[in-house]
């Protein structure tokens, strides 16, 4: 059971060529798969294209095959896609329904569709506010929220959803780093206490270097390096491929061009 992309190539509607692919690619439950790049290398491209979006809601061409749980995800309606893959964008604005008065209708909002019991949708709306930790805005107006509250209310929409898979697109750009931090724990709960599946696409690479399992590096839509989360954050072509590595692989580098020893302790002190 995953999400698998197998020789996928996909193409915008309008466009000469392809933004993604072809590209193997393997999200499997209760594990998190990073995802980093330069800007244009197709990150975006490939969360709506794993998520079963593209090109079934948003038009396009696409080659090969996505897979979810070993079902063909263009034979899926959007509510069913929606069970099984979470999907949050970048700009929380784009996320949220503009259709109700709290933020607790908001995350309400999804589960409610589903025509769940009146009990079950209050108990996730709670859970996936909690897992946040955003349960004091429940009250709030989401016209009125700030960035980084708006975006960390799109994610508990999402998760209020309890899909077995998340892609999430850049889910801390608006967050300063206590907000950061608070994403990360939440999905290392998630992952664990749900099973569920994590395709998280990052450009603050100290994100990944906590939480991810494995990580997938693009250029032009195409997997560039791949492999266990330490080895490809501290792999020196990632310089090449204009994604800076995390800052515990930068003061290593810097200790040992010193002339300095780096130590164990060195490395456990810096998580």
């Amino acid at each position: 059971m995953a999400i698998e992309l197998e020789s996928a190539r996909y193409r915008y509607a309008g466009s000469g060529s392809a933004a993604l692919g072809p590209i193997e690619l393997r999200v499997e439950p209760g594990r998190v798969l990073g995802v980093a790049g330069a800007n244009e290398s197709g990150k975006s491209t490939l969360c709506v294209v794993a998520a079963g979006v593209a090109p079934a809601v948003i038009g396009g061409k696409l080659d090969g095959s996505v897979r979810i749980d070993g079902v063909d995800a263009a034979t899926l309606r959007p509510h069913e896609l929606a069970q099984r893959c979470g999907l949050l964008f970048q700009h929380a604005h784009t996320q949220l329904s503009h259709t109700t008065a709290t933020v607790f209708e908001e995350v309400a909002f999804g589960p409610c569709n589903l025509g769940l019991p009146v009990a079950e949708v209050a108990e996730r709306v709670w859970w996936a506010l909690g897992a946040v930790g955003v349960e004091g805005l429940a009250p709030r107006d989401p016209a009125r929220l700030s960035g980084g509250q708006g975006q960390l209310v799109a994610l508990a929409s999402v998760l209020a959803l309890r899909p077995k898979y998340l892609i999430l697109d850049e889910p801390t750009s608006e967050l300063d780093p206590a907000g950061t931090r608070l994403i990360a724990d939440a999905l290392v709960r998630v992952a664990a206490e749900t099973g569920a599946g994590i395709l998280l696409v990052e450009h603050k690479l100290d994100v990944l270097a906590h939480i991810a399992d494995e990580v997938v590096v693009l250029e032009r839509g195409s997997v560039a390096l791949v492999g266990q989360a330490a080895a490809v954050l501290a792999d020196p072509r990632l310089a090449e491929l204009g994604v800076e590595p995390p800052a515990g692989v930068r003061l290593e580098r810097a200790v040992r061009d010193s002339g300095v020893e780096w130590t164990a302790s060195m490395s456990e002190s810096i998580r």
